[in-house]
């Protein structure tokens, strides 16, 4: 007999043990959403950032939705996603002249997600409290940004993993900080960009399947 496949998301959340949090009480965060499987600074072996990495002192209230406008590569492995990490961060820090990488985290088009900016991940498990990002100009002291591998204009869609995981992260992160899923919004909601794509024209779907996700 075929079984079908897990999908990209329940991978993720098993790796987490978020399979076992939907047995055994106690497994999951106070938010009542599971964290995901996000591989950390560290683990992709980030350079360090030039200069002092500054935490906001308060929580966020907003999610900022980005697309790095990399290539719509197939290649949809850890490693992959590892690659563009480094990608990223050498942009921001060689061309833009940036302490770190400006994103919060990053979600690969096979469905990993990697820390971006240092301590990122550590403060979102603390939930009090972010790290400054560089990622939307006037809303950096407000928003996380969680940016998208891929290009998404000209009718691009991000491949199923990479939706899942997204609809994941900013779950948790809502639940973390204590963020309504109607605060999630687009770059393109704060300035003159095309950024996020077509994710933009997505953002209801993604409000309301993070608004089911959290319950």
């Amino acid at each position: 007999m075929n079984l079908p496949q897990p999908s990209r998301r329940h991978v993720l959340l098993a790796g987490a043990g978020g399979l076992a949090a939907a047995a055994l009480p106690g497994t999951a965060h106070a938010s009542g959403v599971v964290e995901p499987d996000i591989d950390s600074t560290a683990q992709w072996k980030a350079r360090p950032p030039q200069g002092s990495v500054s935490l906001v002192g308060k929580r966020p209230t907003m999610i900022v939705v980005h697309h790095t406008v990399s290539a719509n590569t197939s290649d949809v492995s850890r490693a992959q996603a590892h690659r563009h990490a480094h990608w990223v961060q050498d942009l921001h820090m060689d061309k833009n002249g940036w302490t770190d990488t400006g994103y919060h985290f990053l979600v690969s088009r096979g469905g990993w997600i990697t820390e971006g900016r240092h301590r990122s991940l550590s403060t979102l498990r603390s939930g009090s409290d972010f790290v400054l990002g560089a990622h939307t100009a006037g809303r950096n002291g407000e928003g996380i940004g969680i940016a998208n591998e891929g290009a998404y204009h000209d009718g691009a869609q991000p491949p199923r993993a990479q939706w899942e995981v997204l609809v994941t992260l900013c779950a948790y992160t809502c639940g973390q900080y204590g963020i309504a899923p109607s605060r999630i919004y687009g770059h393109k909601d704060f300035g003159d960009t095309l950024c996020p794509g077509v994710l933009h024209d997505k953002l209801p779907q993604l409000r309301s399947e993070v608004a089911a996700s959290m319950g």
